[in-house]
């Protein structure tokens, strides 16, 4: 059994998006012949409200190594707040002394937060492990290029210095890198296509994936629904995650669409709930609106709710099981990519996704889901999401038109592939690979099989 130490930040009962990345995968490490520490944060540092239904989903089993931050009560006051920043000082002390005492045969980090992976060349240059760099998000993306903090989120000089600095950090922790993973192939090939001496590093597409047990969990103690009522004959139509800047295009599309919707078919409108939840990916309850401004300002608010705060994720999965439809909505960005969807697959509603002809969303749900059950709206970087509105008002036509006698539209067979589980077993792969300093290949996308001593227990 070999060892892996999971630096990761962000980890339940946090509830903030990044929590996911190493809880879904670390409990399934074993089977496939590795033993894994997961290094975060102790749950007085957070800021955010914490969510314990979120970590009784931890299995007791797995090894948790958490880490004291510096308090943002203060930090805040000479102008930072990010958690990796904030907890970069005792996530090393406590590397140090786990690979002090112990022998351990990969470091994983994994971001956001960013500053985490400047601990890989530290590490490697003190200790000799090798390290795999996890992209859950850029860490150079369009922040400080075309979206920033300034009016109407134009970017500022902030934004730009914060994209600068993160330019140059980027460059010096990837070349100590032994093997990168990313969310999505795009992700990683942009940062080849910044450092081209990273040609020869391995280099893995590894989807967030979802866990089913999570929803046995979830059905096994439901919780109220205090948002709607899904038995009064309305068509609730929701969407759970964060709205990012560059998804704005794709709101107005989707806004646009209902309008359109309102005119050609009043009674369909008339029955259309539409719910936003996390737009702000904010805890705080006074987090500001995204979706209803738009609504309001093209007359379509009244169909529309929104809880710009997160909700806890027991609650999110309720929302999403008791909706008569689920909504995904991408960005502008090629490359992205949503965690959001495959919960959405597993609560087996129907779905509305307009989204990137490129992201890695569009092919995943022609992979798994029928066309009866998930109707994709696409665009592309020529025909911009706002002239798909037609497109987009006739998918929700359809959608509300429906007879769901049978809404389970996954092949749960080809979901299998983005299960926690196998893309566990695709990550011990790479592992292997990073473990015994095989030779080297651009891209390994293959899941590996259980050891033959685990596939016994």
């Amino acid at each position: 059994m070999r060892r892996v130490l999971m630096v990761s930040p962000h980890f339940p009962p946090d509830t903030s998006a990044g929590t996911h990345r190493v809880r879904l995968l670390a409990p399934h490490l074993p089977r496939y012949g590795w033993e894994p520490t997961v290094v975060t944060v102790d749950r007085r540092d957070y800021e955010g409200r914490l969510d314990p239904g979120l970590a009784e989903l931890v299995p007791n089993s797995l090894r948790v190594v958490r880490c004291r931050a510096w308090s943002p009560r203060w930090t805040r006051k000479v102008g930072f707040g990010d958690l990796g920043l904030r907890a970069l000082s005792g996530l090393y002390r406590t590397c140090v002394e786990l690979l002090r005492r112990e022998s351990f045969d990969v470091l994983f980090v994994t971001i956001y937060p960013a500053y985490p992976a400047l601990l890989g060349p530290c590490l490697k240059r003190r200790f000799g492990i090798p390290v795999v760099l996890d992209y859950q998000d850029p860490w150079v993306g369009e922040w400080g290029k075309r979206v920033g903090g300034g009016p109407q989120g134009a970017p500022d000089w902030k934004s730009r210095v914060s994209r600068a600095l993160a330019a140059l950090l980027e460059a010096h922790v990837v070349r100590h890198a032994d093997a990168l993973t990313a969310v999505s192939a795009a992700t990683y090939e942009q940062v080849r296509a910044r450092y081209p001496n990273l040609r020869d590093t391995p280099c893995l597409e590894l989807p967030i994936g979802g866990e089913p047990r999570d929803f046995e969990q979830a059905r096994a103690h439901p919780r109220a629904n205090p948002f709607f009522d899904p038995a009064d004959g309305a068509f609730h139509l929701c969407y759970v995650g964060t709205l990012l800047p560059m998804g704005l295009e794709t709101l107005r599309a989707l806004l646009r669409a209902v309008v359109l919707l309102r005119e050609r078919q009043p009674a369909a409108y008339g029955r259309l709930r539409l719910h936003f939840f996390g737009t702000s990916n904010q805890t705080d309850p006074g987090a500001p609106a995204r979706v209803l401004p738009v609504a309001r300002e093209l007359g379509v608010a009244e169909a529309i709710t929104e809880t710009a705060a997160r909700i806890d994720y027991l609650s999110a999965l309720t929302v999403l099981t008791d909706a008569s439809g689920i909504l995904l909505l991408g960005s502008s960005e090629r490359h992205y990519t949503a965690s959001k969807l495959y919960p959405a697959l597993l609560a087996k509603r129907p779905i509305l996704a307009v989204y990137h002809e490129a992201s890695t969303v569009s092919e995943v749900l022609r992979q798994t889901a029928r066309p009866s059950a998930a109707r994709l709206v696409t665009y592309s970087d020529a025909q911009r999401a706002e002239s798909r509105t037609e497109a987009i008002c006739d998918a929700l036509a359809s959608l509300l038109s429906a007879a769901h006698d049978d809404p389970a539209g996954v092949e749960i067979a080809r979901f299998a592939t983005f299960s926690a589980e196998t893309l566990a077993g695709t990550l011990a792969r790479l592992l292997d690979t990073v473990a015994l300093g095989q030779s080297r290949h651009d891209t390994i996308n293959h899941p590996t099989k259980p050891c033959d001593d685990c596939q016994h227990s």
